[in-house]
């Protein structure tokens, strides 16, 4: 989201061009072989268009499948990421938290891999605290989002479960009518007071939905194993989401260029929720997603409620203090951007902070397999 304090201020920005990354092909010294190398550079255009294909494929089937059953699995294989930890609680210097990076090049794809090549096929789901994962989504988008997460959490054996927060995906609720974040929040909040007695669950939380896990780890601490915060707003106590942005304000001009206001109430009340510019999208959250995903985003996008942006949050050492939390960064981000997600790390350090390489806003896109790879590792993390 970013930046929602300059609300009703417009800059013109200068958008940065696209810049296409060609694959590198040799040959020999003495090779003349252009036939082969022609066959190889069709082939691999044919392989990244049928894989833009199943993405889309997929991104379909899941929302017809949310209608119907709630979720659906579906092929994505995963990727891997090297851990490099360090210990903050031993570190020195201020900001220095324990890390973990991607160990793979950046790349504007995240290449599948085979059955045999998978990192985690070690993993034993009984011997983990819970298995569950509830993914929730951040402003403006919906449950949709995650379906490359899901594919490849259910084929790992876990069970994924995204909702649609109020007014957000196939939820039919007007976006302009939502007042209060408990609102805005309450299927995620009835889903977690159904759980089962003594049942637990890792939340996972993107963009604004980092408040939305929040939120949640005050009302059920005793339900939630570990949050994960990925891109995500990460409050303080007495924080709003508008007051996290604001310390940024004037250095996202994108953002603010991407902003749109609207006042269902009339132009002589405070918005009622906030759109986005469809022309802006790749550039801010997308500039390194899939084509065919980003097309998917355009039209599966919704208003982001203004009121629960605006509302501070309660936050206790008690209850949201005792849920682990983990931090995953993007730094290739163009809505949060680093020096952001920085400030948020340091007001309020995790227990552990993962960097995704070449991910950009939207990494359950960019990175999926790398993404997955964390969560996983996040999931087998013992108590101290």
């Amino acid at each position: 989201m970013g930046n929602l304090c300059t609300c009703f201020a417009r800059k013109t920005v200068k958008k940065r061009p696209v810049t296409k990354r060609l694959q590198n092909h040799q040959s020999g010294p003495n090779s003349s072989n252009r036939w082969g190398r022609g066959r190889s550079l069709k082939k691999d255009k044919l392989d990244d268009a049928l894989l833009q294909e199943q993405a889309l494929a997929a991104a379909i089937l899941f929302r017809q499948h949310q209608h119907q059953n709630g979720g659906v699995s579906l092929p994505f294989d995963r990727s891997a990421s090297l851990r490099y930890p360090n210990s903050y609680s031993g570190s020195k210097k201020a900001g220095q938290l324990p890390r973990s990076s991607s160990s793979r090049a950046r790349s504007l794809t995240d290449p599948l891999l085979q059955p045999h090549q998978l990192v985690n096929q070690d993993v034993k789901l009984d011997n983990l605290e819970t298995n569950h994962f509830v993914l929730v989504h951040g402003g403006g988008f919906g449950a949709w989002c995650w379906y490359k997460t899901i594919a490849l959490l259910e084929e790992g054996g876990f069970k994924a479960t995204a909702v649609d927060l109020t007014g957000s995906g196939i939820h039919s609720f007007d976006t302009n009518s939502i007042t209060s974040l408990s609102q805005y929040m309450k299927p995620l909040t009835d889903f977690l007071e159904k759980l089962p007695e003594g049942e637990k669950v890792i939340l996972v939380g993107h963009d604004f939905g980092g408040a939305c896990v929040s939120y949640a780890m005050e009302l059920f601490p005793f339900k939630i194993a570990k949050a994960v915060f990925v891109a995500a707003a990460m409050l303080t106590n007495g924080q709003s989401t508008l007051d996290m942005f604001s310390q940024q304000a004037g250095s996202n001009d994108l953002m603010r260029q991407a902003q749109i206001f609207l006042y269902a109430n009339g132009n002589d009340h405070p918005p009622t929720a906030i759109d986005l510019d469809k022309s802006l999208l790749r550039d801010l959250l997308f500039n390194q997603s899939p084509s065919k995903d980003v097309a998917l985003a355009s039209v599966s996008m919704r208003p982001i409620p203004f009121a629960p942006v605006l509302e501070k949050l309660s936050l206790s050492d008690m209850r949201y203090g005792s849920v682990r939390r983990f931090y995953v960064e993007t730094p290739e981000d163009n809505a949060i951007p680093m020096v952001l997600q920085e400030s948020m790390l340091n007001s309020s350090p995790p227990e552990k902070v993962f960097r995704l390489k070449g991910a950009d806003h939207s990494p359950f896109f960019s990175k999926p397999q790398a993404l997955h790879k964390l969560l996983v590792e996040i999931s087998k993390i013992p108590s101290p």
